[in-house]
């Protein structure tokens, strides 16, 4: 059961026309820098992905994905110190390589050929599932006040009962809800500033109108997730959920499993939203399920085989109970999944069939490929 071969097909695979914003405020929303080029300055569906085929040479194939902005030396890297190697030798726990923005989509790929090989779903693989199926929401970047009523009332016909904003200081969230709630009185929101609301006197602000309309599930991330005492101030000030966005694959940014618990010492948060693999969701989630907090699982707008990866971990997660961030396909122009995932809004379905339980699309994947790599065990 030696990994014999190791394929990366590297994708663009665009949003669909309106998906993402208004023409009118479209902002930029990869937050990492690329090349000399600063964080913010991107669209993510302009930054490409990495598919991986893992192959055993016993005929066994594990698919992974990795976040977008992947390097190539640190992958090469990692398939030159996988090749050849037994899978019965790898610790699943814990990967021969060290932790990386690419870790988790070799994770990925390493869980899934395990899993096949013992015929095994992943989910198993993490103790087996606390539930069939995830509670997944909808998802909007910025948007003119004038036409947010009709895009979520458009969800909300779809089944959705909760919708995440991304937004920024020059948003008028306040006049977005007050829509929302006349349009579809039914739908919560989130709002995710991405700690652009920079200070606490500008959250406060907005959270003093907010709290009157009602239909918040929750504020993530409102400031600089460094200002963890404020964020315990801002939980003070009325019923809606405070959330740290908790996402290991940010390693430039210093993000680490710490974080969730040094926010629960300082009574910070109300919840969180965890965005990383497999083996540390479940450490995620252990943590928050000890402090009787509830989760989420965040993504990057993902395609899906991450996104298959995602409603493994959560339906094993006794913690991830709010609506999970897996809506790649309201967004992009195609999952590369010969079937795409079960998603009956509001729910996810746990794929069935051993390992992740799909099976991707050469087809697709060919079409939005920008480049191929392989590499063989010598």
């Amino acid at each position: 059961m030696k990994i014999s071969r190791i394929i990366c097909y590297e994708v663009v695979v665009p949003a669909k026309k309106g998906a993402i914003d208004s023409p009118k405020v479209s902002k930029p929303l990869h937050k990492l820098p690329v090349g000399a080029k600063a964080g913010w300055s991107i669209q993510f569906d302009k930054v490409s992905k990495l598919v991986i085929r893992l192959e055993l040479d016993s005929g066994i194939v594990g698919w992974g994905e990795l976040y977008r902005g992947h390097n190539w030396l640190t992958v090469e890297d990692i398939i030159q110190m996988l090749l050849n190697r037994d899978m019965e030798d790898i610790i699943l726990q814990k990967l021969p390589f060290t932790f990386c923005r690419e870790y988790d989509g070799f994770e990925c790929a390493i869980w899934d050929a395990y899993a096949r090989m013992h015929n095994m779903r992943v989910v198993d693989l993490l103790g087996g599932p606390q539930r069939e199926k995830v509670k997944v929401g909808a998802w909007s970047s910025h948007r003119t006040i004038e036409e947010v009523g009709d895009l979520v009332k458009g969800y909300s016909n779809l089944g959705y009962d909760c919708i995440k904003f991304k937004c920024d200081l020059e948003d008028d969230v306040v006049a977005w809800c007050e829509n929302i709630a006349t349009a579809a009185p039914n739908m919560r929101v989130i709002l995710d500033p991405n700690e652009r609301w920079e200070h606490a006197f500008e959250a406060r602000k907005r959270i003093e109108q907010l709290k009157s309309i009602g239909n918040m599930l929750c504020l993530e991330e409102p400031i600089p997730r460094w200002k963890l005492m404020e964020y315990a101030s801002l939980r003070g000030l009325s019923a809606i959920p405070i959330v740290l966005h908790v996402s290991l694959p940010y390693v430039l940014h210093g993000q680490r499993i710490k974080d969730a618990i040094q926010a629960i010492q300082l009574n910070a948060v109300d919840g969180f939203n965890f965005n990383c693999g497999l083996s540390d969701f479940q450490r995620l989630d252990h943590i928050a399920s000890a402090a009787q907090l509830p989760c989420w699982h965040g993504s990057e707008i993902d395609l899906g085989i991450l996104e298959a990866m995602y409603i493994q971990s959560s339906a094993a997660a006794a913690s991830c109970i709010w609506p999970s961030d897996i809506f790649g396909r309201l967004v992009r122009e195609h999952d590369l999944l010969k079937v795409p995932l079960r998603i009956n809004p509001p729910y996810a379905f746990l794929p069935e069939g051993p390992g992740l339980g799909i099976e991707p699309d050469m087809e697709a994947i060919s079409h939005y490929q920008i480049n191929k790599k392989e590499y063989t065990s010598k």
